[in-house]
């Protein structure tokens, strides 16, 4: 494959994931590469198979996002540190709640 290490990843990636039309995606990713540029079309087939993402439009989706945004070395990963998971301690709060309740009720 002519494009680089970012499409040799995602076709790794692809097959145990269980994506379908392969080769059809290839074509295209090699069509997008013509047009735009190989080393664009490796970033975001690399960051498609980080991501897991294999489905028709994926690809499409994840250059244009790359177009629009600022350049790749800017880009923050998700972490701990970078996270919009909000954490479990409002369930502390919520089995604290209903003990306060339970001893309520038994008295």
């Amino acid at each position: 494959m002519g494009i680089g290490p970012g499409a040799g990843r995602w076709l790794k990636e692809a097959g145990p994931a269980g994506a379908v039309r392969i080769r059809a995606k290839m074509a295209r990713a090699v069509e997008l590469a013509t047009v735009i540029g190989s080393d664009q079309v490796d970033q975001a087939l690399g960051l498609a198979a980080t991501a897991g993402r294999f489905v028709d439009d994926d690809l499409l989706s994840i250059l244009e996002h790359l177009a629009a945004s600022k350049p790749a070395e800017e880009v923050v990963r998700a972490n701990e540190a970078h996270s919009v998971q909000s954490g479990t301690i409002a369930w502390q709060a919520l089995d604290q709640q209903s003990t306060a309740t339970r001893k309520l009720t038994e008295d």
